[in-house]
């Protein structure tokens, strides 16, 4: 019996195992890459993460129209600080408005002027005196 065809069936088999590992070793390297990639990726979001997080502070509030408040007075207000060159009392806007000055009315302008306050729109300068913010 001979064991010639016994060692080309092993050759054969030798060859494709051989070729399976160098495929798999060629897809290796690439996912070896790949991963350095996405790992440098991550590095880099992680600084713009830091570096955003510490300026966040530092940045002025923003408020989107959105958040604005939606009755008609509102853009009238602003438009009245907007011309304003100093802070101005409930009164004051109130007059700007052409309401009456009743009590009712100041208070639901002053109302108003706080609740620009809470949504950072406008800054209480003293007690009762309301400007934009800086």
């Amino acid at each position: 019996m001979s064991i010639q065809p016994l060692l080309e069936a092993l050759d054969i088999q030798e060859d494709a195992a051989r070729a399976l590992a160098d495929d798999l070793r060629t897809q290796i390297e690439e996912l070896q890459n790949r991963l350095q990639e996405a790992e440098t990726h991550l590095e880099h979001l992680a600084i713009t993460r830091k570096t955003v997080t510490a300026l966040a502070d530092r940045l002025p509030a923003h408020t989107s129209m959105a958040d604005r408040p939606e009755h008609p007075d509102y853009p009238r207000i602003l438009s009245v600080f907007n011309d304003a060159s100093r802070p101005l009392r409930a009164r004051e806007v109130c007059v700007a408005l052409g309401h009456e000055q009743l009590p009712k009315n100041i208070e639901g302008t002053r109302a108003k002027l706080k609740r620009l306050v809470k949504l950072n729109i406008l800054t209480e300068a003293d007690a009762g005196s309301f400007t934009t913010k800086q």
